[in-house]
């Protein structure tokens, strides 16, 4: 990443602590930034390094909404911890860190488009429905580590034989 995107990472990131230190009157350590994600995960809280790591294809592609919700969404999960300790990952908690302490919409999920990230997928049927499987679950399937059904009607999904990306 260039000098330039660093400065509004560690801009965003300290405004973010700020707004943690007023509202709860005491200090936070600054977390460590890195871009060392990949797949579909735009961003992950490491709660006893005080770090986040940031997904950086995701991050080019999307830069200012990295720069308004991801982050402050992983430091809320950072400054949750430090206040209240072992928490549920967006539970009320954390939803107060974002709304009412970072003023960002308590969001749990991001909506970017994951296609450039995206890794193989395979082929999966069950009773009602097929169902694209990531080469990770296909994977514990074929080594008879895992097994998944479906949400609908409750049938173990089998492998149809077709890769789809």
């Amino acid at each position: 990443m260039d000098i330039e995107t660093h400065y509004q990472i560690n801009k965003v990131v300290a405004r973010c602590i700020q707004q943690a230190q007023t509202a709860f009157q005491r200090t936070f350590p600054s977390p460590s930034v890195h871009f060392k994600l990949r797949g579909k995960v735009a961003g992950k809280a490491y709660l006893n390094l005080n770090e986040i790591r940031l997904n950086p294809v995701l991050f080019k592609e999307n830069r200012q909404a990295f720069l308004a919700e991801v982050i402050p969404h992983e430091i809320a999960h950072l400054i949750t911890h430090q206040v209240y300790g072992r928490v549920r990952p967006h539970g009320k908690e954390w939803q107060g860190v974002m709304e009412s302490v970072f003023a960002v919409p308590a969001k749990t999920t991001h909506s970017f488009s994951v296609k450039s990230v995206q890794g193989k997928t395979f082929e999966y049927q069950c009773a009602c429905t097929t169902y694209p499987l990531s080469i990770r679950r296909h994977n514990k399937v074929m080594r008879h580590q895992a097994s998944y059904r479906c949400q609908q009607c409750d049938h173990t999904l089998m492998f149809t034989g077709k890769q789809l990306s």
